[in-house]
């Protein structure tokens, strides 16, 4: 039995229970969880926003290190150092075909899955495939991808998610250039990573814009060279920071109809807007027919940074190891699984970073 953070009903507070996990079939693979990080997308999990089966056990972001293997699995053993991963490529359907494994059509089939059992016999299902909300946890083979070394393990759990969504915004969906203006909306943990990516790619000038202005030092030690705080006005003050003509390149990590729209006013004419965040249904963006045709940008989606984590993590690595890109700087509080809650309470309301979740 392990302890674990789960989903009862969507609304529903997360409960902190024990759960019966099975032994790793054919195919899977079983991993001690060394932390995992607390995403928006859990806490979008968690109020309906995105839709999961449940009763589950959240958390998708995490790092740990392999117990057992089951059957056929052949890439990892156990006592090796391993990133989970949420969006595991089919291989097989359209996307994964011509290369775009980040849209695989297949990747969240095991979520609907059985995954542990209660003290009672309740089944969960695993949220986004990898249930890092827990102590250990049992994965397809596909869901783990070897850490490389220099890649300190409790933060290596960033890479999973926000690393990759940050990273992939900005060298794979915007393709940030030397020298260009970038503006990131939203200074969470992906905002976080978001700006170290464009210092990486040689942007010449990085704005951070938040609600908070607390945030500023966070998003300073991130590579931001200026910081906005948010207001009616915020579109004014980027063209007034970029030569009058706006960013270059807007990366929106909010999911809010408002700030997609600003994101969208601050690029400069024939500039990129990418968003990143996950809003709901209801937040409606609208352009008129001429300011589409006028202003010529672009405005692309980005789904998990629009990567391939098995060909960017080593990556990723790389720049760690090289100095380039600096995980702790995401993190703004390490907790327990009794935390996770005040962890969702603190996005709510826009304060910090990252949370990470660190298992004794």
């Amino acid at each position: 039995m392990v302890r674990a953070a789960v989903l009862p009903a969507v609304g529903s507070a997360l409960e902190i229970i024990r759960i019966e996990l099975p032994a790793p079939g054919p195919g899977r693979v079983r991993v001690r969880l060394e932390a995992a990080g607390v995403c928006h997308s859990d806490l979008s999990l968690s109020n309906g926003t995105m839709r999961v089966p449940v009763p589950a056990v959240l958390g998708h972001e995490g790092a740990g290190t392999v117990v057992s293997v089951g059957e056929g699995v052949t890439h990892v053993a156990p006592g090796d150092r391993v990133v989970l991963n949420w969006a595991p490529s089919c291989g097989r359907c359209h996307h994964c075909s011509i290369g775009e494994v980040w849209l695989c059509a297949g990747a969240l089939e095991g979520a609907g899955a059985v995954h542990a059992v209660t003290g009672d016999g309740t089944r969960l299902h695993p949220g986004l495939n990898v249930a890092a909300f827990a102590e250990e946890t049992v994965v397809a083979a596909n869901c783990v991808l070897p850490l490389p070394e220099g890649v300190p393990l409790a933060e290596a759990a960033l890479l999973g998610c926000a690393v990759l969504t940050g990273y992939g915004a900005v060298h794979h969906s915007a393709r940030v250039r030397e020298g260009e203006t970038v503006v990131v909306l939203g200074v969470g943990g992906v905002g976080l990573a978001t700006l170290q990516a464009a210092r990486i790619a040689g942007a010449s000038k990085i704005i951070a814009v938040d609600v908070s202005p607390e945030k500023e030092g966070l998003a300073r030690a991130a590579g931001a060279t200026d910081f906005v705080v948010a207001s009616d006005g915020t579109a004014r003050e980027v063209r007034a920071l970029s030569g009058g003509r706006g960013a270059d390149v807007a990366v929106e990590c909010v999911g809010r109809a408002a700030t997609i729209r600003t994101a969208w006013d601050s690029t400069r004419r024939g500039g990129r807007t990418t968003v990143v965040g996950i809003g709901g249904k209801d937040q409606r963006v609208t352009f008129h027919a001429l300011e589409l045709f006028h202003w010529g940008r672009t405005l692309s989606g980005c789904v998990y940074g629009n990567s391939d984590p098995a060909r960017d993590v080593p990556v990723l690595a790389e720049h760690i190891r090289a100095g380039r890109l600096d995980l702790s700087v995401l993190v703004t509080e390490r907790i327990g699984l009794d935390g996770i809650p005040a962890a969702f309470e603190n996005m709510l309301a826009g304060r910090g970073g990252r949370a990470l979740v660190v298992f004794p």
